[in-house]
């Protein structure tokens, strides 16, 4: 039953009660002397004890769906704000003076959580800034040192596995096509391995932002990627002003993705969104890949863990969406509390 069903019910039968306990005080201190009258006493066609009950009825009936059609509208504002400042947008008062402490409530919540917000961007700022000082000079000489020996020896040695199972595969016979087919299988687990191998090179040298902002670094990370992955990549990106805290989360979720995309998606195409909205920072990665059922994915992985704390550590939120053959997108969104945007 709706709510402005419920009124209507609540308003008829209230209504009813009250004629019914007035007619029996009435009569019980003005006792006509035949109740009889009372059914003969007829107003337009009706008798007279029938209509106080029908008039009764109607007025509790409409009294009860005015109320129930006002309440609904009261319930509704509530919730339309509710799911404004879900979104973390800035609430507006209702002019209804019955919600009016309802909508204080709620505004001293949306204050509390711009709050929290803005201690979590600040602590997340702090201990960027304190991370990096403190162990920047030695991860960025152990990562290096990690890709240039993989550079050197691993990825070196793939590529000439690699050119040499091309050779074996043109000099063979024709009649040789069973030796044929497995040598290309062959060759293709090299040319996988050689992506990856491209893939955790990319994830081991851009380290840090080292003091760029985030939109030239987010640049440099796919231009390195669109010049040494064959795989397509497009985007657009805005020039934001943030805390260091905030960039520095933001540039490690897409080298995040941007390292399991090219391990896993088998993808052609890349497109990555930076943007500013609605007081939000929005960063999106979608990918042409091979995707996946949500329901049999890992949701627990290190991963997509990974880019969540780090979402949340920011005040934001990550959503992944994936389908089987039609690729996998993930969307970070951060409110943007007391920053400024320049372009």
């Amino acid at each position: 039953m709706s709510l402005i069903q419920r009124h209507i019910v609540f308003g008829a039968s209230l209504s009813l009660f009250l004629l019914l306990f007035f007619t029996v005080a009435y009569l019980s201190v003005f006792p006509p002397a035949s109740l009889s009258l009372l059914m003969e006493k007829k107003l337009m066609d009706l008798p007279f004890a029938l209509i106080l009950p029908i008039l009764s009825l109607m007025i509790g009936v409409a009294a009860g769906g005015f109320s129930g059609v006002y309440s609904s509208k009261e319930l509704q504002q509530i919730a339309d704000t509710l799911e404004e400042l879900d979104k973390g947008r800035t609430i507006h008062m209702s002019e209804s003076k019955s919600v009016v402490g309802v909508f204080d409530q709620i505004r001293k919540l949306q204050n509390r959580m711009n709050e929290q917000t803005r201690l979590a961007q600040k602590l997340a700022n702090e201990k960027a800034e304190d991370h990096e000082k403190r162990v920047q000079k030695v991860v960025s000489e152990e990562r290096n040192r990690l890709a240039r020996e993989l550079h050197d020896s691993v990825s070196q040695q793939l590529f000439a596995a690699s050119m040499l199972m091309s050779t074996m595969t043109e000099t063979l016979d024709e009649a040789d096509k069973n030796e044929t087919k497995h040598l290309r299988m062959v060759e293709e687990t090299i040319h996988q391995s050689q992506l990856e191998m491209r893939a955790l090179l990319l994830h081991l040298r851009p380290a840090a932002l080292k003091g760029k902002p985030l939109e030239e670094g987010m640049k440099d990370l796919l231009n390195e990627l669109s010049q040494k992955v064959p795989i397509e990549v497009q985007w657009k990106i805005e020039s934001i002003a943030l805390d260091k805290g905030v960039e520095d989360h933001l540039f490690r979720i897409l080298q995040e993705s941007v390292s399991n995309t090219l391990r896993h998606a088998k993808a052609t195409k890349l497109d990555v969104l930076l943007i500013y909205r609605e007081g939000r920072i929005i960063l999106r990665i979608v990918d042409n890949g091979v995707g996946f059922k949500m329901a049999d994915h890992k949701v627990a992985s290190y991963g997509l863990q990974n880019m969540n704390e780090r979402a949340i550590e920011i005040g934001g939120t990550l959503k992944l969406i994936s389908l089987p053959q039609k690729g996998t997108r993930l969307e970070v969104s951060v409110p943007l509390v007391g920053g400024e945007r320049h372009d």
